[in-house]
């Protein structure tokens, strides 16, 4: 890996959208090394030698987009909101920059929630895990409670949230992604969500 992380960032730049775009348009087993060596427009020989097996190469995106994505919301997240739907939403919106900002990461990730192959299955569950934790934190740390109606479990309101968004994403074309058309969509469901679970006097 140091082989890869020491080439010039063009370089670098092009052989990880080249990944990212295969296996993002045909899933890990059905891209192969060859395919990623064609679109980088380096030999196959190279792929094994910056990252050894294509796996692992595989594994390296994962933990790369997962990378981007947290700093961006380190960056950005303002950690004083209390409001549930707020720090969802503004953890949402800094998300969908990265989306934006990098055009191949979108149908990459998807992909790789709905992944299914066994030779990766059980090291994505793991780092999807981590990422688990991380959402919770910015979700609850420092929320306050006190807005939903009695019996509501907030947990369970970001476990819907979830669900919402994975069935969203499991029936759309990732080559049509409209990332700011998705947001909208979402948006408007949280508020759906935050009439039916919030105290009148916090609507």
């Amino acid at each position: 890996m140091d082989k890869f992380l020491n080439l010039p960032e063009d370089k670098r730049k092009r052989i990880v959208d080249a990944a990212l775009k295969s296996f993002g348009a045909n899933g890990y087993k059905k891209t192969s090394v060859s395919d990623i060596a064609k679109a980088a427009d380096i030999s196959k020989a190279m792929v094994f030698h910056y990252f050894g097996t294509k796996k692992d190469l595989y594994l390296y995106l994962i933990r790369m987009c997962t990378d981007i994505i947290i700093n961006e919301i380190n960056s950005g997240f303002d950690s004083t909101v209390t409001d549930f739907f707020e720090r969802i939403k503004q953890s949402s919106k800094l998300k969908a920059s990265v989306m934006k900002k990098h055009n191949y990461i979108p149908a990459f990730l998807i992909g790789v929630y709905f992944e299914s192959d066994p030779e990766v299955k059980s090291d994505i569950t793991t780092l999807l895990a981590a990422g688990d934790d991380y959402r919770d934190k910015i979700a609850f740390e420092g929320m306050d409670t006190s807005k939903f109606k009695e019996g509501i479990d907030p947990k369970s309101v970001l476990k819907m949230l979830i669900w919402m968004a994975e069935g969203y994403f499991g029936q759309l074309p990732a080559s049509i992604l409209d990332i700011d058309a998705m947001l909208k969509e979402f948006y408007e469901c949280m508020d759906l969500l935050r009439n039916n679970f919030y105290k009148e006097e916090y609507l």
